[in-house]
């Protein structure tokens, strides 16, 4: 699947794009568009790529991905088990331009959190803690304004980010995404074909001929683009599975293991503390308290 760059559609009388999408295959590819995006899982889960950040996305999150950051959110399997439109999400969007107020506005001393947290922005953010509610509120509502008030509520929100005091931000400091497009075709051919094999071993040679290079060059190559080596980025995509599987609570731990692609408990129980900071059953627990709380 190849990194695209998507015009974002706008209607004849609005400046900025707000969508709601019910359908988990809308845009599911690995793409970036020159617009600010934001995003509200109202309802969805799956597997959220942002730069070289990979973690699992659930329904409530908020995300803020700034202009050309490549993303993809993988909605799980279970939505197209009965075919390509057999599972329901609810997704609400709005694109917009760094430029939407012109330069002159952001400039003004009063804006500076505005403009703060669209720099924040080209990292790509997430919004945690109380003031998610209220912005996830303030997009609902801009799918259903006109004229100004859809400009309003579209600064409120932005300023609602900008006094989180939780902001999550995703991609690496390094993270290089301003490539050739030959580049974000490589790179994205290289995420699709490991999340689809992740829980087969996945030789040099085989992912190395994906990216269409050789098996000496290609390690060389990866950790260039994405900061980080492949044995890493594989690891993170089987921890990734695994926070699934143990918040589904629907599986003991050696068959999470099994299933998210490790070949014994102890690499296991290893990788998964690595990327998380704790222990899978420590993670799980930590989840079900806070969910329940």
């Amino acid at each position: 699947m190849k990194a695209q760059l998507l015009k974002v559609s706008m209607a004849p009388a609005q400046s900025f794009s707000v969508r709601q999408d019910v359908e988990p295959f809308v845009n599911n590819k690995w793409h970036y568009h020159q617009e600010l995006e934001l995003i509200y899982f109202n309802e969805g889960k799956g597997t959220q790529f942002i730069g070289d950040n990979i973690q699992s996305f659930d329904s409530g999150d908020i995300v803020l991905v700034g202009a050309h950051l490549p993303h993809y959110w993988r909605f799980e399997d279970a939505y197209f088990e009965g075919g390509e439109k057999s599972g329901t999400a609810d997704v609400k969007v709005a694109h917009f331009s760094e430029d939407l107020w012109g330069d002159f506005f952001l400039n003004l001393p009063e804006n500076k959190a505005l403009k703060d947290v669209m720099e924040k922005s080209k990292r790509g953010v997430k919004v945690t803690g109380k003031n998610k509610v209220l912005v996830a509120a303030l997009l609902s509502r801009m799918l259903e304004a006109e004229g100004t008030e859809r400009i309003i509520l579209l600064m409120q929100a932005l300023l609602e980010i900008s006094k989180c005091s939780e902001l999550e931000t995703l991609a690496s400091f390094g993270f290089q995404y301003d490539l050739e497009q030959v580049e974000k075709d490589r790179i994205s051919d290289i995420y699709e074909y490991t999340y689809a094999n992740f829980r087969n071993k996945i030789c040099l040679e085989e992912i190395a001929d994906v990216a269409r290079i050789s098996p000496n060059s290609f390690c060389r190559y990866f950790k260039s683009r994405t900061r980080k080596t492949y044995s890493q980025f594989l690891t993170e995509i089987k921890v990734g599975q695994a926070c699934k599987l143990l918040i589904e609570a629907h599986l003991n731990l050696k068959q999470i293991c099994y299933n998210s692609g490790f070949n014994n408990f102890a690499s296991f129980h290893k990788c998964f503390k690595k990327v998380t900071g704790k222990s899978p059953l420590c993670y799980q627990r930590e989840f079900v308290t806070e969910y329940i709380n």
